[in-house]
């Protein structure tokens, strides 16, 4: 991948603590940062954009392949972190500062913002007009490093925030369904029942519980990597089986105690999906069994990790 492949995208979605990772853990996302733009102050401070005298809003600038995750979805994804018929703030964050704001890099953008603002008003999903300006970029300054990822360096005070806010909330009675709508049209059924409804595929009537292929399992529904054949084994179940996951932090345990038994559920963390369940008779050191389900996963090769954006864990071969 070179430069020139890559674009930048700048959306104002108020507190930018919270609009960070919806972007940065999709694919073909290549950086995100928080920061402030579109005032008249250089280099302006946190407490300076907060008295809301500089013109600037907080705002997120995204370095993105447009091939791998195209502007469109960029700004679906984007108007479903926000209120968009709010004029002066976000949920409990008042004042120009935190309004919101697409600011387009070239034509196309403009046009493609316009257009789906416009799609958005035709759809009748808010009973309130959109409020959410659509700007030419100026001059980006990046926020103080400890705004960068917040989410990753204090996750407890950001999740407590997010929920504290209203976002979440709002996130949830205004967009849910649709992205469960989008999931039926975009998974298998069998997919869609595994990772959404808990489901489980029959043993040895599944895409990957004898694939002996080399390369990356990753997440159907966010593209995040989850394990590797390198940690892969025949456990005999009729399932895909791991000793571990390629990121402890991605993969979720949960209680389980349905059909009267007691297990623990795997979940990928990024999509809140079920994946499988994990056993304590592998043969691994840690002596674990991820017992995972094909419908939850993509094999990607590692022959083709680097043209699907994961060339960064070719290193595992």
């Amino acid at each position: 991948m070179t430069e020139k492949n890559l674009e930048l995208a700048t959306f104002a979605g108020g507190c930018f603590w919270c609009m960070v990772k919806p972007f940065a853990e999709m694919p073909g996302i290549i950086n995100v940062v928080s920061g402030y733009t579109g005032g008249h102050k250089e280099n302006p401070t946190y407490e300076e954009v907060c008295t809301n005298t500089t013109g600037h809003l907080e705002a997120v600038q995204i370095t993105f392949d447009p091939e791998k995750f195209p502007y469109e979805e960029l700004l679906q994804l984007y108007w479903q972190q926000i209120d968009p018929t709010d004029a002066g703030g976000q949920f409990y964050d008042r004042g120009e500062s935190y309004q919101t704001a697409i600011f387009y890099h070239s034509e196309e953008q403009r046009q493609l913002a316009e257009k789906s603002k416009q799609d958005l008003e035709q759809s009748n999903r808010f009973k309130a007009p959109i409020a959410t300006k659509i700007l030419p970029a100026k001059p980006f300054y990046p926020a103080e490093e400890y705004h960068q990822d917040f989410y990753k360096k204090s996750s407890a005070r950001y999740n407590s925030y997010r929920t504290g806010s209203g976002r979440d909330r709002f996130i949830k009675e205004h967009w849910n369904e649709d992205k469960k709508a989008d999931l039926k049209q975009k998974l298998t059924p069998m997919q869609y029942e595994v990772t959404q409804n808990n489901g489980t595929e029959p043993p040895f009537y599944n895409e990957f519980w004898n694939n002996e292929k080399e390369g990356i399992y990753v997440d159907i529904v966010s593209g995040k990597p989850l394990f590797s054949s390198t940690e892969k084994f025949d456990a005999g179940c009729g399932w895909p089986s791991f000793m571990k996951p390629i990121h402890e932090e991605e993969v979720m345990e949960k209680e389980d105690y349905t059909h009267g038994m007691t297990r623990t559920e795997v979940r990928s963390k990024t999509a809140d999906s079920h994946l499988g369940h994990v056993f304590n008779d592998g043969p691994g050191p840690n002596g674990l069994r991820y017992c995972i389900n094909s419908a939850a996963l993509r094999f990607i090769s590692k022959e083709d990790l680097e043209k699907e954006g994961y060339g960064a864990y070719s290193k595992l071969f």
